[in-house]
């Protein structure tokens, strides 16, 4: 009877009864052991205890546990175990040395699980020494131990997760994940009390919250490792980011439809290229033919309306070709015929091309650098146009003195076009926002010379193309230097 007794005592003990070899493998696992840790005791049998119920930076610990039962004969102490779903728990554990008939030594381990009252007894001291500080925080403030357990959690926390006052205490941090976190996250916060580490907001993961009632809403979590006489926690500080959230998808969305738009209106121009230039060729056209009397005679006033006319339109050509130049380049519709060009053949088309510009104006516009052939390997339309546009604005804009086109070749691997001129310069407030779309210098000479402001931002686009880049050097009524860099190869 006293052994049937003793028997149901061992098989019915809510504690865990493990009886272990001298070298760790289970023998014995009652049914107070399957409850705790859950694994039954087929998938037990024979196994090292070290490798299902110690977590790894604990396995040092159990090794000099069984060491000492063995020496002394019972060791009495409090340990971390883990759980076969990955959860841990806090045991007290009583080790015997006992042996078998054959008198080999065994362990009898009576383990018993005190998580709970350790966090009820964690959650008194840390609510003396903390509440009034956690409660002055904005964030909700979650602080678990090494278990993952939360020994305290602020009212900032608790609404946040939709829990009354008090109902967080004791609970696995882990229940305030969606069950896709819950497996990497124990591996995780090992890993944290192995190597703890503060961890700013916003540097980790995007994470999601779940609340009581079961929604998910976008989190943000800060880390700090928090140490006392009695233990090791974790102090999270964690932050919805609902609205954040919804701004940015708003934002996205609008920066999608400013995307789209600015396509259509690319493709739009592109295509209206030919109707927008022909009626101003035309007017250019017939203006010209008028001015030069072919149809008959013309008055004074009538030839100066006549030359505004064609001013405006040219002008107005210009702009046209210029934005639908920019939105071919912005649309990725421009195909370049990379080829071998001579660069100072090509300067001294594009200075006999401005030629009578400068002479107009009494200006000296030359082209100075090597005679020799200095080929590169670029498109020829694409690098006329830029010279022509650097060229032309230095004109434009210098009333006395010089133009020079200066070809530098063979620094570096690379060639480089300079335009120098003597002209008005740009003030220094202006400077940053050159290359920009629409940009214009402003002037406060009431003669100074009209531009589209889109010259400079078109040639920056075209150099771009060719693998180059502009670059300038000014100052204000001192004159410009625009350099353009090309490889030569």
């Amino acid at each position: 009877m006293e052994a049937e007794t003793v028997a149901l005592m061992t098989s019915e003990s809510p504690d865990a009864l493990v009886l272990l070899t001298a070298k760790g493998h289970v023998v014995h696992w009652s049914k107070g052991a399957q409850s705790i840790f859950g694994y039954s005791a087929e998938e037990v049998d024979g196994q090292h205890w070290e490798t299902l119920g110690v977590p790894t930076d604990h396995a040092t610990e159990q090794g000099i546990r069984i060491q000492e039962t063995l020496g002394l004969g019972t060791v009495t102490y409090e340990a971390v175990r883990r759980r076969k779903d990955g959860s841990l728990l806090y045991v007290d554990v009583t080790t015997k040395l006992v042996h078998t008939a054959d008198l080999e030594p065994m362990v009898l381990s009576a383990e018993k699980n005190v998580t709970t009252i350790k966090v009820l007894r964690d959650a008194k001291l840390m609510e003396a020494r903390f509440r009034d500080l956690l409660e002055s925080t904005p964030d909700g403030i979650v602080m678990a131990n090494p278990t993952g357990h939360i020994v305290i959690a602020n009212s900032q926390a608790e609404r946040l997760f939709g829990y009354a006052e008090g109902e967080l205490r004791g609970r696995s941090v882990d229940e305030l994940l969606p069950e896709r976190y819950r497996k990497a996250h124990v591996g995780h916060r090992s890993n944290y009390f192995l190597q703890p580490r503060k961890r700013a907001m916003g540097s980790g993961l995007d994470l999601s919250g779940l609340r009581k009632d079961g929604s998910e809403f976008p989190i943000e979590i800060s880390l700090s490792p928090l140490r006392t006489e009695e233990s090791a926690f974790v102090m999270s500080a964690i932050r919805d980011i609902s609205e954040r959230k919804r701004f940015e998808k708003a934002l996205q969305e609008k920066n999608l439809e400013l995307a789209n738009a600015n396509q259509a209106k690319d493709r739009f121009l592109a295509g209206m290229s030919h109707e927008l230039r022909t009626p101003l060729n035309a007017i250019i056209g017939f203006t010209g033919t008028l001015l030069m009397k072919l149809p008959g005679p013309l008055n004074d006033e009538q030839q100066k309306q006549l030359k505004t006319v064609q001013s405006s339109a040219r002008h107005l050509l210009a702009l046209i070709n210029d934005l639908l130049d920019v939105s071919k380049i912005e649309a990725g519709k421009v195909e370049l015929n990379v080829e071998p060009v001579d660069a100072r053949a090509l300067l001294d088309e594009v200075a006999a091309t401005l030629q009578p510009q400068a002479i107009s104006k009494g200006l000296t516009l030359t082209v100075q650098g090597p005679i020799q052939d200095t080929m590169l390997q670029t498109d020829r339309r694409a690098l006329s146009q830029i010279v022509l546009n650097l060229a032309g604005n230095a004109l434009k804009f210098t009333e006395q003195g010089h133009v020079w086109i200066i070809l530098e070749s063979g620094v570096n691997g690379a060639a480089t076009i300079h335009v120098e001129d003597t002209g008005i310069g740009i003030p220094e407030e202006d400077q940053d926002k050159l290359f920009g779309a629409f940009s214009r210098v402003r002037n406060e000479r009431p003669d100074a010379p009209e531009g589209t402001g889109l010259g400079l931002h078109l040639s920056q686009k075209l150099a771009e193309l060719l693998g180059g880049k502009i670059s300038f050097q000014s100052e204000s009524g001192k004159g410009s230097t625009f350099s353009l860099v090309l490889p030569m190869g």
